[in-house]
This record gives C-alpha cells, sequence and structure tokens, in this order.
C-alpha cells in the first residue's frame, strides 16, 4: 500500500526522479517514456513520491531555456496513473517578482500538485530576478499547507556554510531537503551532523534530508553529472568504471548503498536527530533502467 507522503516522511523515505520528455519529443514517443516510467514505477512498491525536475538551461544573463513541457503536467499524469504523489521542482529565480511566484504556486495547486521542491538560480554572479529561495519558501508554504502538501529545497553538501543555509531555508518552512547528486559519504555526513547541531542549538526539529544517487555507468554519465554541478571524486569514478564495462552499474549502486548506509550508520552511532532518506535520479531517458536497478536495489535494503 502506499503511504502519504507526510507519513513516508517520517520513515525513510524512497523518492523517484524521472525525466521528463523533450518538448522536442514527437507526441509517440513522449507517451512511450511515460508509460515505461509508469510500468516501473508500478513494479517498486516501495516508491513513496516522484519528484519531478525541472529541465533548464540558462544563457549568460542567467535567462531561462526550458528543455521540457511544463514538469506539473508531466507530474500530474504521472501520479495519477501510480497512485504516487507528485513533488514538483521550480527554478524559483527565473521568475519575475514575488507576485508571480504566489501565482505560480497557487496555480499548482488547482492542477492537482501538493508538494514543490523550490531551487535557486545556478549562478551566484547573476542578479537574477527572482527572489531567494527562503523568501520563495515563505510565500508558497500558506499556499501549500491549505492543500495539505510541503515545500521541499535543495542541499548541497560540498558547499561552504551550507548548513546554515538549511537552518534558514527550515525556518522558512522547508519539509524536506534533497542533496545534489552525490558519491561521498564524509561530506554529506558532516553537512548533516552541523544541520542537526544547529537545530538543536535553535530548538528546531531538523526536517528529513534524502541523498540523491544517479547511475554512472561511462565518462560521459560523469561529465554530464558534472555538469549538472555535482561533484564526483576522481577516486569514486575511477573505482566504477575501471574493468568491465558490464560491471558498471553494479559498482555504481554498491557505491551508492555504501555511501547511504555509511551515512545513515554514522548518523545513528552519533545520535543525530534528522530523518534521512534516498532520491534516485534518471538522470538521462537511457537510464531508465539503471534507475530501475538502484531503486530496487534501495528498496530491497528498506524492505516495505
Amino acid at each position: 500500500m502506499v503511504r502519504p507522503l507526510a507519513e513516508a516522511l517520517r520513515g525513510t523515505p524512497l523518492f523517484f526522479e524521472p525525466v521528463p520528455p523533450s518538448s522536442r519529443a514527437k507526441p509517440t514517443r513522449a507517451a512511450a517514456e511515460v508509460d515505461a516510467v509508469v510500468e516501473l514505477v508500478r513494479s517498486i512498491p516501495r516508491i513513496d513520491a516522484l519528484d519531478v525536475p525541472e529541465l533548464v538551461d540558462e544563457n549568460h544573463e542567467g535567462r531561462p531555456l526550458y528543455r521540457t513541457a511544463d514538469p506539473r503536467e508531466y507530474g500530474r499524469v504521472l501520479a495519477e496513473r501510480t497512485g504516487r504523489e507528485a513533488v514538483v521542482n521550480k527554478v524559483v529565480a527565473h521568475l519575475e517578482n514575488p507576485e508571480a511566484i504566489e501565482r505560480w504556486a497557487a496555480e499548482t495547486v488547482r492542477m492537482g500538485i501538493r508538494h514543490v521542491v523550490l531551487v535557486g538560480g545556478t549562478s551566484r554572479y547573476i542578479p537574477y530576478p527572482g527572489p531567494a529561495v527562503t523568501e520563495a519558501n515563505r510565500i508558497c508554504r500558506p499556499i501549500l499547507d491549505a492543500a495539505g502538501g510541503f515545500v521541499g529545497n535543495i542541499t548541497i553538501p560540498q558547499r561552504g556554510g551550507e548548513p546554515h543555509r538549511m537552518l534558514s531555508k527550515t525556518r522558512a518552512g522547508a519539509a524536506f531537503f534533497t542533496t545534489q547528486i552525490i558519491f561521498d559519504a564524509d561530506a554529506t555526513f558532516q553537512m548533516v551532523r552541523e544541520y542537526d547541531l544547529l537545530c538543536r542549538h535553535a530548538s528546531l526539529a531538523p526536517v528529513p534530508v534524502l541523498l540523491s544517487f544517479a547511475p554512472l555507468v561511462d565518462e560521459q554519465d560523469a561529465e554530464f553529472i558534472r555538469w549538472l554541478g555535482a561533484d564526483v571524486p576522481e577516486a569514486a569514478e575511477h573505482a566504477i568504471l575501471e574493468g568491465d564495462d558490464g560491471g558498471a552499474l553494479r559498482r555504481s549502486v554498491d557505491r551508492a548503498l555504501e555511501v547511504w548506509a555509511s551515512v545513515d550508520e554514522r548518523s545513528r552511532a552519533a545520535g543525530l536527530e534528522v530523518p534521512l532518506g534516498v532520491n534516485v535520479e534518471q538522470i538521462s531517458v537511457r537510464h531508465l533502467a539503471d534507475a530501475r536497478t538502484f531503486l530496487t536495489a534501495f528498496a530491497d535494503r528498506f524492505g516495505a
């Protein structure tokens, strides 16, 4: 039986982040991609929610170029067909003002989407028109609260000062975080530990942090994941990609399970109160079968 998202977040949530069809894909191909994702989700009951990304590029001025149709429509279709709740990502930096964010949130609820992940711009050197994520949280939270939904945010373990940003976003209404794709347990554990400490000092309950993992099966994947902004340590890349090509996926899964186990076990040993979960990213259309392998491995690890 599928758990409501509120219940899942109190346990060990498992999210799946599928790639929406390209806006240039032919209708028949887009429909086939949707069917394949629906079949995957139905085959793994342990998946709690669908974390739908907004795929967007930026020019040198920070103006967006959207690579897919509205992810809210994709999320709505997947939710209806799988019985899972959709969590839709939105880069709020690209919206023109706070009023536009409020309109977007209200429209999102009218479309049947109750949960969102609000994301900032990719560069700190660009003066984006939209407000900061903390302000966007404050704007969207009352609208989503009224619909029984949640606001989530992204966190980057390797970024300096990240636990303090997480504390500010939690105060502003974040109900959970999903990390950037990770391959390193140390930086992630240090971030979680410091966030836990800051929450204790602030007498604030920490919210769940979902560790994001993705398939890395060739050098093209490593380059793409780095382009997304994630840190791929050379040692991790070599450990996964060295050897026979057919074993790269298995080594990639093993690495993800090892990182998860390390962060989870160290957090438990330290008595941290931050709930942990997992978000599996598909990263590209060609990785759907690889994402299935990841999801199955974590579903088996977590149990019912």
